[in-house]
């Protein structure tokens, strides 16, 4: 009897040791695998060399968190490091309750966004900035619902920009900046079905004209600058807007701006290096917020108002335009 009690004791101690450490892990051995084969897909890189097998991805794994309720991967993130290559894993979308993408400097992350990302219909944020991405900006991006934060800036995406953007209702933030993207600003951008996010279309290649229901829209934060567009721009201002931060410089813009009417919510209004004619209207001294404001390189003439913000510009906030004159540039 002793002797079959020693060994029945044996035998459980001996499960107890293999098979703690499996009953124990929290990650999600679906997830785990899905991991590992993108750890494969970008050839293994130093970074990821904490991902081991016999650790918890939970709990050991660095770049991935889980939800402290199911266990379930819900973020990946992956960023600044020269030595990872390829291009964005199929995998990825297997994945199924990511929150969070994030794969951002990484120079030798190449190729276009994969497809299978539209099934990550939990995605709150997506980064994947100052890579070498390229391809099209793509129209399934619209799918995600649930995105509050698009960030493609800093890549080599070419084509036009997909319309169906406008239809992300929780979006509060759009990054297409600093790419090589083509054609006009869709119309549709001023009808965002939800929020009316900041908007970044920055060092691109767009042209045309603002979109005429931008008077609709009031975003917080705009910048269209260093493209070609043409055209009006006073539909982005308005008296009754909150907007605080406007960036249209270095594009072809040519409108009055005497006719403009400025939100006492302004911080920042950058026009320069454009077409703009008329004078400054006076209505500006009385934004007491504003702390850059620069019309150089325009064709602008008159006298620059006396008050507010205006005469304590440096003179470059005005310089070369056509006959714009008084404090801080010389007198009339």
């Amino acid at each position: 009897m002793d002797l079959k009690l020693s060994t029945l004791l044996c035998f459980s101690l001996f499960f107890s040791t293999i098979l703690t450490p499996t009953l124990s892990e929290l990650c999600n051995p679906q997830d785990k695998k899905v991991l590992f084969e993108i750890k494969t897909a970008f050839n293994n890189p130093y970074i990821l060399s904490s991902w081991k097998s016999d650790a918890d991805c939970c709990t050991d794994w660095y770049n991935v968190e889980c939800d402290p309720n199911t266990n379930r991967i819900n973020s990946l993130t992956i960023f600044t490091d020269n030595r990872l290559t390829g291009q964005i894993p199929a995998q990825v979308g297997d994945l199924p309750y990511l929150e969070t993408l994030e794969l951002r400097k990484l120079p030798n992350l190449t190729g276009p966004i994969q497809p299978s990302i539209a099934k990550l219909k939990h995605l709150k944020m997506l980064r994947l900035s100052w890579n070498g991405l390229s391809g099209s900006v793509p129209d399934f991006l619209s799918q995600l619902k649930n995105l509050t934060f698009l960030e493609l800036n800093f890549n080599n995406f070419t084509g036009s920009i997909p319309s169906s953007l406008s239809q992300l209702p929780n979006l509060l933030a759009l990054h297409l900046d600093r790419n090589q993207l083509t054609g006009h600003i869709p119309s549709s951008f001023g009808k965002f079905v939800g929020t009316v996010p900041d908007l970044f279309l920055s060092h691109n290649q767009l042209t045309g004209k603002i979109p005429t229901s931008f008077a609709n829209m009031n975003f917080d934060q705009i910048d269209l600058s260093r493209n070609k567009l043409e055209g009006d721009a006073s539909v982005i201002f308005g008296l009754n807007k909150t907007t605080q931060i406007v960036d249209l410089s270095r594009n072809m813009l040519d409108f009055d701006l005497s006719k403009v009417v400025f939100s006492t919510s302004l911080s920042s209004v950058d026009l320069n290096h454009n077409r703009i004619t008329g004078s400054i209207p006076k209505q500006l001294t009385q934004l007491d917020n504003l702390q850059l404001f620069n019309v150089s390189y325009n064709r602008l003439c008159g006298q620059i108002p006396v008050g507010g913000k205006l005469q304590s510009l440096d003179t470059t906030s005005y310089f070369h335009n056509r006959c714009l004159c008084g404090a801080p540039l010389p007198s009339c």
